[in-house]
C-alpha cells in the first residue's frame, strides 16, 4: 500500500462494541489509523506503546481540530482494548484486529504476527495521504496533527 492509493474498506469492533466501518467516515471525516503490535507485551515494546498513546493523547485536540477521527488497532480482543483504554484514560477508539487481515493488508505483520507500527493519515476522499513507518512514539501525536493541519 502506498501514498495516493484509495484505503481498503474494513470494518472492526471498537473497545466499546460499536462497530466501525472505514467507508462510512468517506466525505465526512479524514481519518488516522494508528498500528502498533500489542497492549501488554513482556518486553520493551510494551512501554511504547504507552509513550504512543501519551503522545497522541497530548495531540488529541489539535488532531479533532482538523476535522479527523483517529483510530488505534491491534490484534488486541476487543476485550483486551477496552482494559487497556480505560487503564490509561485514552480518549480516542481502540479497534481489535484479532483475525489480523486489516493489520495484515495496511501494516503488515512482525514475525511474531503482530501488526508492525505504522499509520495511516486517510482523508475524506478515501484516499492514503501520508504513511508514517519510522515512528518516534514520543512526538508522533504531533507529527499526526501537523500532517493533517496541512489537508484540507
Amino acid at each position: 500500500m502506498h501514498e495516493g492509493d484509495i484505503a481498503p474498506d474494513f470494518e472492526l469492533v471498537a473497545n466499546n462494541g460499536d462497530k466501525i466501518r472505514l467507508s462510512s467516515l468517506k466525505g465526512k471525516k479524514n481519518v488516522v489509523l494508528c498500528f502498533y503490535p500489542k497492549n501488554h507485551l513482556f518486553m520493551c515494546p510494551s512501554k511504547k506503546v504507552f509513550k504512543m498513546a501519551q503522545s497522541v493523547i497530548s495531540a488529541y485536540d489539535d488532531i479533532l481540530k482538523t476535522d479527523s477521527a483517529l483510530f488505534a488497532i491491534s490484534v488486541d480482543t476487543v476485550d483486551d482494548q477496552a482494559a487497556f483504554v480505560a487503564q490509561y484514560n485514552i480518549p480516542y477508539l481502540h479497534l481489535s484486529d484479532a483475525s489480523k487481515d486489516v493489520c495484515k493488508k495496511y501494516a503488515g505483520l512482525n514475525v511474531a504476527g503482530l501488526a508492525k507500527r505504522s499509520t495511516f493519515i486517510i482523508g475524506k476522499n478515501g484516499m492514503i495521504r501520508k504513511i508514517f513507518h519510522n515512528i518516534d512514539v514520543e512526538s508522533h501525536g504531533k507529527q499526526i496533527a501537523q500532517e493533517l493541519s496541512g489537508i484540507n
